[in-house]
């Protein structure tokens, strides 16, 4: 019977691996030799370099052998794997440690794998950190990199030093409850260990006032949460500092703080996460990458590389996106807004503020006074000013959710079918609620009704008891519609027991003093939702992903993935989308950069530049802020100053006739096959507001349904009241009444 021959390449390893080992003995245990060579490599065809598990399978082998003095088998198992590694792998993934340039000590130096769910994130790479070196760790959303560090911080590394005192300090995204209830003096005692005034004197350094010091976390703003997190990290004084986007709703003295502090640390070692690439160029000594290379199969390793940011992008050409806001692989799309009644053009405003004040309800001061503004379609606005200035609660009142303390008195008017998409610096609250749904389901779930499920359960929008005992008093059953009448806004009222034909119109104003405000504002949520064509948009799966794939969230993680396994960069794009799926008119993005990376910050600037809608946002980011937008607010001790002027832009804010692939069943199949004379209703957009912007009465709607189904466009004209000769935007398979 023939025998295979041993590998000569992994033979020839083995004998240098041996070291001088004689050549006569070589001949005699030849047999030995081919088979632990025919064992190593079937590891090295696996890409399978781990210690462990090369010594469980050579060592029993080798031990038989007569080796030289001092040389275990052991020793010779894990010289053979490490000479193997570098020749199947070729560039070994330590060689960047280089040599040390001072005499730091070494506070760890493993190599292992990491993986999440069923994914490898790494395999067989190596990590070694020295004492008071600053580690930039860098890769792309979804690498693994908050994996890794939250690895780190509870020890589950192979070989990890079990002495080390670790500390992780999380980006922020992930929302606890029972965390934000607790006082904030009283869980920093209980972090830290510390007395009562070495905490009270570290919150007073980073202007903590009375009030935040004996509130709760959860009443902090995201930069004062962000501070406080930082405080327990100094006070505890770690070995190993792991920060996690800690730039994250900075403001940018607090921003200039944290970069002094961190570069005076000398017995810290830090790792660092953050898509902020001048303050990462500011503290870091070292950087390292998530690299993937052919050589090393599928799977990705930790390279390390020896200076700033600056000099790891000279030895890494294609990674000069982190100095450059611009993409070229990746790109969001947004959809276009659709048509906003009565805006003509991009420069006519559809939010006007004078005079405005808000204070809170208790407070005596208002936290903002006298503020006079105004939006439109072309507005690309960035808000700016200190933590705690006001801009979320400007922010609130630009998208409804608050009023100001002086109605009456003031002027702000905001377009009654103007559609917002908030996306809110906490916005992750929402979505950690669905963490054991995919992000379709998600979706799903939020939009099935034709409206915004979430934005109707959030405060803003609940009706409180008092309300509900008003609406029951006036024995209110339901609002059927809305008009616009002599330039005020009118809604149909049915009352309990009361005929249809007996509704009565109300003014916005008369309901508004009957207490209805909550219910009001559902109602024109609602028919928001309508007029962007919710009612008609399939929820399905495939629907659904396809709008996720415009945005970067790949049918990996969108259809068959969980978000609790998203990154914070994949959250913010599911946010993202989520908000987009109304096509607002209006896109509000409070601290947008967090969490991206710079790609996709780059395809966020590109796509925003590009989109149809005005934008307003909160960012501390002025690279990427000002790539956008050329107009700012300031808001700054109760002020608001506007600087700059946003450009007019094309006006993409018109009606178009939307067409959405669904699956045919029933009488559908037997339409499209011809089988059906009664089947005209589809070709025709239902009725909402006729040809003068005014909505049309419950009546029309029903009349116009019946003339849809017979086809009889003169009718449909009729009701709309469509001018002789003239075209409705919207409704151009009406034609212009000639032909």
């Amino acid at each position: 019977m023939a025998s295979l021959e041993p590998p000569k390449q992994f033979i020839d390893i083995l004998r240098k691996s041996l070291e001088d080992y004689p050549e006569e003995k070589a001949e005699e245990n030849e047999e030995i030799l081919g088979y632990v060579s025919f064992l190593a490599a079937g590891l090295a065809d696996s890409h399978n370099f781990d210690a462990t598990v090369w010594e469980q399978a050579l060592t029993p082998f080798l031990t038989s052998l007569v080796l030289e003095e001092n040389q275990s088998s052991s020793e010779v198992v894990e010289k053979f794997r490490a000479a193997t590694e570098m020749e199947i792998v070729g560039v070994d993934d330590a060689e960047e440690y280089g040599e040390d340039d001072d005499d730091a000590e070494e506070l760890c130096d493993i190599r292992f794998n990491l993986a999440y769910g069923g994914k490898i994130l790494l395999h067989q790479t190596k990590l070694r950190l020295l004492r008071g070196h600053r580690y930039g760790l860098v890769g792309q959303n979804g690498a693994g990199k908050t994996t890794l560090m939250t690895a780190i911080n509870n020890g589950k590394l192979d070989g990890w030093p079990s002495h080390l005192k670790t500390w992780y300090v999380d980006s922020g995204s992930n929302v606890d409850p029972i965390h934000e209830a607790k006082i904030v003096i009283e869980n920093l005692i209980v972090d830290t260990s510390r007395s009562r005034e070495d905490c009270l004197e570290m919150l007073e350094t980073l202007k903590f006032t009375d009030t935040m010091t004996e509130g709760t976390i959860g009443e902090l703003s995201g930069g004062w949460q962000m501070k406080l997190r930082l405080v327990t990290a100094v006070l505890l004084k770690p070995d190993i500092l792991l920060l996690d986007e800690p730039t994250n709703h900075l403001d940018t003295k607090t921003v200039e703080w944290l970069t002094n502090y961190l570069t005076t640390l000398t017995d810290t070692t830090l790792i660092t996460v953050s898509h902020d690439t001048p303050f990462m160029e500011n503290i870091c000594t070292d950087i390292i990458h998530y690299e993937q290379r052919d050589n090393w199969g599928p799977y990705r390793k930790l390279v390390n590389y020896r200076g700033k940011m600056s000099e790891f992008v000279k030895k890494q050409p294609q990674a000069k996106h982190y100095f450059e806001l611009a993409t070229t692989n990746f790109k969001f799309v947004f959809p276009d807004p659709g048509r906003l009644e009565g805006i003509r053009t991009s420069t006519q405003k559809f939010m006007e503020m004078e005079n405005v004040n808000f204070s809170y309800p208790g407070s005596q001061v208002n936290q903002l006074a006298d503020v006079n503004l105004k939006m439109s379609l072309s507005s690309r606005i960035a808000v700016l000013g200190a933590n705690g200035a006001g801009k979320t609660t400007l922010v609130k009142m630009i998208v409804g959710e608050t009023q100001p303390s002086n109605m009456g008195m003031c002027k702000l008017f905001i377009h009654h079918n103007l559609r917002v998409a908030y996306v809110a610096q906490h916005a992750f609250h929402h979505v950690e609620q669905h963490i054991e749904d995919s992000p379709v389901h998600y979706i799903q779930w939020r939009f099935k009704d034709a409206y915004d499920k979430e934005k109707l359960l959030t405060e803003a929008y609940v009706i409180t008891p008092e309300e509900q005992r008003a609406i029951d008093d006036f024995s209110l059953e339901a609002i059927w519609s809305r008009r616009l009448r002599a330039g005020k806004i009118e809604y149909e009222i049915k009352k309990k027991n009361v005929p249809e034909r007996d509704n009565k119109y109300y003014t916005k104003d008369e309901l508004l003093a009957m207490g209805f405000e909550k219910l009001l504002k559902q109602t024109d949520e609602k028919i928001a939702a309508k007029e962007a064509g919710l009612d008609l948009r399939p929820v399905t799966t495939s629907e659904i992903q396809k709008h996720l794939d415009d945005f970067g969230l790949a049918q990996e993680f969108g259809t068959y993935g969980k978000i609790r396994g998203l990154s914070g960069g994949q959250k913010v794009k599911l946010v993202l989308a989520a908000a987009m799926w109304t096509n607002p008119h209006l896109l509000v993005l409070d601290e947008p950069t967090n969490y991206l990376d710079r790609e996709a910050l780059g395809a966020l600037s590109a796509a925003l530049n590009e989109w149809g809608g005005s934008v307003l946002m909160i960012s501390h980011n002025k690279e990427f802020y000002s790539s956008v937008c050329k107009e700012e607010w300031i808001v700054a001790d109760g002020k608001v100053t506007v600087q700059g002027v946003s450009n007019e832009r094309a006006m993409k804010a018109v009606a178009r006739k939307k067409k959405y692939e669904k699956e045919l069943e029933g009488e559908e199949i037997l339409d499209k096959a011809g089988g059906n004379m009664n089947a005209n209703g589809d070709k025709y957009k239902d009725a909402t507001t006729n040809f003068w912007g005014a909505t049309v009465s419950k009546k029309e709607a029903r009349a116009y349904e019946k003339a849809k189904k017979k086809g009889d466009v003169t009718r449909m004209r009729e009701i709309l009241q469509v001018p002789m000769g003239k075209v409705m935007p919207g409704y151009e398979e009406l034609g212009n009444g000639k032909a």
